[in-house]
């Protein structure tokens, strides 16, 4: 296991788990998957890539997991329950477990965005999508996106 990497060098995630029609507006987003590397597995920590138009996530909030970005380079905008707010290089944010804010950032820009994203990695977990009747259940890090009430989407 190596001490250190580019972070450019790390295993990368494209795209998005979503179903359609969910996945749209993360298609153009990057993650390179910075903890895997070193195999941390209490938190997550990832350098996320947004091109022009991409969002990093539907909009949600996870029961058991805080997040927390940074901002790298770009702007771009954090969208929560409170309406729209312009994050630029140096600005951070962080959310909770359990609060029910669901929020998501988004790339308005003409210019690609890079956060950094730490986040906590529990096992098992439900993360609610705000806008969307969708929910995802996580049991032994394998998630299943569902509806809502349960049923399959």
């Amino acid at each position: 296991m190596p001490k250190f990497i580019e972070a450019i060098d790390a295993p990368t995630r494209k795209g998005s788990r979503y179903p359609k029609p969910h996945d749209a507006p993360c298609l153009n987003r990057t993650k390179y998957l910075l903890g895997n590397v070193f195999g941390l597995d209490q938190f997550g920590v990832n350098l996320a890539v947004l091109e022009p138009g991409a969002w990093s996530s539907q909009r949600h909030w996870h029961e058991t997991e805080d997040e927390f970005i940074y901002v790298l380079s770009g702007e771009i905008t954090l969208a929560d329950d409170s309406g729209e707010h312009v994050l630029t290089p140096g600005m951070c944010a962080g959310f909770k477990a359990g609060n029910g804010n669901g929020h998501c950032l988004k790339n308005l820009t003409d210019k690609p965005v890079q956060y950094l994203e730490v986040g906590t990695r529990g096992e098992n977990e439900v993360a609610w999508y705000s806008d969307i009747d969708m929910k995802v259940v996580l049991q032994n890090q394998k998630g299943v996106y569902l509806r809502k009430d349960g049923s399959e989407i």
